[in-house]
């Protein structure tokens, strides 16, 4: 597996201008393929996204029930109105390939900001390629929101705490997950700077969508939002869904029991994430850093019963950045764990994987989670056995 690694070593891997492009391509042919389908199913979220606009500036409530314009409901937040616009008020292809790239670009420049050398940064990409297609080939919002949660850890240690706070408070008012950003808190060195960034940034983007609305309109929004919200959390957790694909889904199928509550996990979790906080001397270390950063990415989705196929390219690209920091030559425990990553987190959609083990295993018992949970666990375990800074080749 060393060997293969170093293949990503050849010029052709290493041009940070290929595999730059090879991304951008695979966010145009994958709305071209979704648009000519001849299935607006294929192109749904898309559709969605758009009327949140639409719907916004003809003050329509953005989470009932809209079966002419789109399948399913809305589940993104007022101020997902404004950042659609520009494209909503596109043709839905020119709109749907702009939204694509717009995500695509993003994601790419926030992985760039990661402090880590060129040859990294371009393996990284590589290893999320196939995830990063199954998320666009959806229309994923989870593509952005990535590159959100990575800018506000990026900006943060940049020391540039006013915009880490932009991009924090636009995932929360978006979808929520952005709330995550808020775990990199005690790596900033200007915690008041921090502070007062995210509270102009909360009342700045709360009144924004209001410019295409009105007042009343929006605030009457979010609390239909959180409604909408819980009810969508116990749709999830059937256990013929397509989300809850998450360590509380894994127990849910294995036990055919869809009532086992989420709770005891995510305090369990949360207890587990928040020992990382214990190495203190390690918080301005870029090694610590790196790995909260990777369980903060793979945390947002193993412990979601939101969380969908097409969501993981979050905790995908948490694999990835745990996997490129880690010692070489690489250990059997990593290459093994990163393997059964690559095969069944990031390949199980496709065809490389056999269509009877796909859908008589990894689906029904919601084994796309398991690899990343293992490898969560071992992040953790990683970070509260920091002595000193390991050498980041």
């Amino acid at each position: 597996m060393n060997k293969i690694i170093n293949i990503f070593r050849l010029p052709f891997f290493t041009n940070k201008k290929y595999i730059t492009a090879i991304w951008c391509l695979i966010a145009i042919v994958s709305s071209l393929k979704q648009f000519f389908s001849g299935n607006p199913y294929k192109y749904n979220n898309y559709l969605i996204y758009k009327n949140v606009f639409f719907h916004s500036i003809n003050k329509l409530s953005l989470f009932s029930a809209y079966p002419i314009e789109y399948y399913d409901h809305n589940y993104y937040g007022p101020l997902f109105g404004v950042l659609i616009a520009p494209f909503a008020l596109m043709p839905d292809l020119l709109g749907m390939i702009l939204w694509c790239l717009f995500s695509t670009v993003f994601l790419i420049w926030a992985i760039n900001k990661l402090p880590l050398k060129e040859d990294k940064i371009n393996l990284i990409l590589w290893i999320c390629a196939h995830e990063f297609l199954t998320s666009i080939l959806s229309f994923q919002f989870n593509v952005l929101l990535t590159g959100l949660i990575v800018l506000s850890f990026a900006f943060i240690l940049e020391k540039k705490e006013f915009w880490a706070a932009l991009f924090i408070i636009i995932g929360i008012y978006v979808k929520l997950y952005g709330i995550v950003g808020l775990a990199f808190f005690f790596l900033s060195k200007n915690k008041l700077k921090f502070i007062l960034s995210l509270l102009f940034w909360a009342i700045i983007l709360f009144v924004l969508p209001m410019l295409i609305s009105s007042p009343e309109f929006i605030i009457a929004t979010y609390k239909e939002w959180f409604g909408r919200l819980i009810v969508k959390n116990t749709e999830n957790v059937t256990l013929d869904s397509m989300q809850d694909i998450s360590i509380m889904g894994i127990f849910r199928r294995l036990f055919h029991n869809p009532h086992i509550p989420n709770t005891p996990f995510i305090i369990f979790g949360i207890l587990l994430f928040g020992a990382s906080y214990l190495k203190i001397k390690s918080y301005f270390q870029k090694h610590y850093q790196l790995l909260l950063l990777s369980s903060v990415l793979i945390f947002t989705v193993i412990f979601s019963s939101s969380s969908e196929s097409p969501t993981y390219i979050i905790a995908f690209l948490g694999v990835a950045v745990w996997f490129v920091i880690q010692p070489r030559p690489y250990s059997k425990t990593t290459l093994i764990l990163f393997i059964i990553a690559l095969l069944i987190t990031s390949f199980s959609p496709s065809d490389i994987i056999p269509e009877f083990f796909r859908e008589n295993f990894i689906k029904p018992y919601a084994l796309k989670a398991l690899p990343c949970v293992l490898i969560w666990f071992k992040i953790i375990y990683e970070i509260l056995a920091i002595k000193k800074e390991p050498l980041i080749a």
